[in-house]
């Protein structure tokens, strides 16, 4: 991998004798008393700076950063080209309701996002806030355009926040306990889940079909969602063939197939989108975190005959396609143009496998999964052919990490996986420290 010159000093440094230091238990102190209590920050200390893949808190410790703010940073968390973008944006306007008075470089986003997202069929695009809305809209979408209700997700999948993603997100706890009822005509089809359920793509899409056929029935469908590798639900990569028998089954019965790549997207796998992998093309497409390198927008692309389905003023929102993260959107997809995120993406998933491989010959990861800088660690150990989930050792290591300056996330419905999303502007030496003491402590919890 090409090292980059960062702005900050890219080291781990842990200078305080506990965390949070005092400046950030201070801050926490006035959270607790301010903020509402269902929020509460992972990283043991208050961030005032980052860049490259490094984190500085308020007492100067410095964080290795394996989470990008949830695969947002892709492109740093303070690269300058995007910084720029935004000053330079925010001196001409920083809002005028696309709606109400268009700006161009909403319709320039729209362009871009038409140009790279798998298809050379016809596309058009809708900017909006968050994925969750995203992915609203793209049922909206589908909706509109089958003249159909019912929507199929699938276990484990996460989608967001809202009352409807709720409904279509798996997991209960945190997410969904206490807030229901959540919005109709949504079903949990079984996914591909090779580690767990030992089946080829093909049987897994055909077990996956006999469902959608028999419980809701392809006349009544207006779409499929999936995220081609699941998020918060483990990381899960389908097995090979998996994803094309899907959408060839949506192809044949006009169901609108939804990619939900709103982490998988843009240059985080190793390639421009995660269905890029298996040449798969989706009717619609979601993106949002890494899109605006940190600003706030999100949008669903499809196919023109789909987008424009939907009546004239039937989607938008007052912030949508707000013309500063429209300018951030611009610049960061250039600078993953410019700096080959898709090659530093693929680098780092080889560093990846180097040092976790081993450890997975050795039994002390139960898998080692997904593809350039989306990778995870599944930890568990087999017991008469079925896996029984470890996810005291996974809060083990996660918990080590923090305290020795590495930002790590977990995920799964056991809560056993760690998940590696790390800028993909990190450098390698920097990239194999936090890998390197992650084994190190995987290999003296386990033992």
């Amino acid at each position: 991998m090409e090292h980059l010159e960062h702005r900050l000093e890219q080291v781990r440094r842990i200078k305080t004798a506990e965390l949070p230091g005092p400046k950030s238990k201070e801050w926490d102190e006035r959270r607790i008393n301010a903020v509402a209590r269902a929020l509460s920050p992972g990283l043991p200390g208050y961030v005032v700076d980052a860049d490259g893949g490094v984190l500085l808190d308020a007492d100067g410790n410095s964080f290795i950063d394996f989470a990008s703010g949830i695969a947002v940073t892709s492109v740093g968390a303070s690269n300058p080209k995007v910084a720029q973008a935004i000053a330079e944006a925010a001196k001409h306007l920083t809002h005028t309701c696309f709606m109400v008075s268009p700006y161009a470089s909403y319709v320039e986003v729209c362009e871009k996002l038409n140009a790279i997202t798998p298809g050379d069929h016809e596309k058009k695009t809708v900017l909006l806030n968050s994925g969750a809305e995203a992915i609203e809209n793209a049922v909206k979408i589908a909706r509109a355009y089958t003249g159909r209700n019912a929507v199929v997700v699938f276990d484990n999948a996460y989608h967001g926040r809202t009352n409807l993603t709720m409904a279509m997100t798996a997991k209960n706890k945190p997410y969904k306990t206490g807030f229901g009822p959540f919005a109709g005509d949504i079903f949990r089809a079984p996914t591909s889940y090779p580690l767990r359920d030992g089946l080829s793509g093909q049987e897994a899409a055909a077990r996956t079909i006999r469902m959608i056929e028999g419980e809701i029935g392809a006349e009544n469908l207006a779409c499929v969602v999936y995220e081609p590798i699941q998020g918060e639900g483990g990381f899960i990569e389908p097995a090979e063939g998996f994803l094309a028998a899907l959408i060839a089954w949506c192809r044949e019965h006009d169901v609108v197939f939804v990619a939900d790549e709103i982490q998988s997207g843009l240059c985080r796998t190793g390639q421009w989108f995660a269905c890029d992998h298996e040449e798969v093309v989706p009717d619609l497409i979601t993106t949002a975190k890494a899109l605006a390198g940190g600003m706030p927008l999100s949008a669903v692309t499809g196919r023109k005959e789909m987008m424009d389905a939907a009546v004239v003023g039937g989607l938008g929102g007052t912030y949508g396609g707000n013309p500063v993260a429209c300018a951030a959107a611009l610049a960061a997809l250039e600078q993953m143009e410019e700096l080959r995120l898709t090659e530093r993406a693929q680098g780092i998933e080889r560093a990846t496998r180097k040092v976790f491989e081993p450890l997975v010959a050795e039994g002390i990861i139960a898998e080692l999964r997904g593809r350039g800088a989306m990778m995870a660690l599944e930890l568990g150990k087999q017991k008469e052919g079925k896996l029984v989930p470890d996810p005291e050792l996974t809060s083990k290591v996660a918990a080590r990490l923090k305290a020795a300056g590495v930002l790590t996330l977990t995920c799964g419905m056991d809560g056993n996986v760690i998940r590696l999303l790390p800028p993909l502007v990190i450098n390698e030496d920097l990239l194999n420290e936090g890998l390197e003491l992650m084994a190190q402590f995987l290999k003296e919890e386990a033992s």
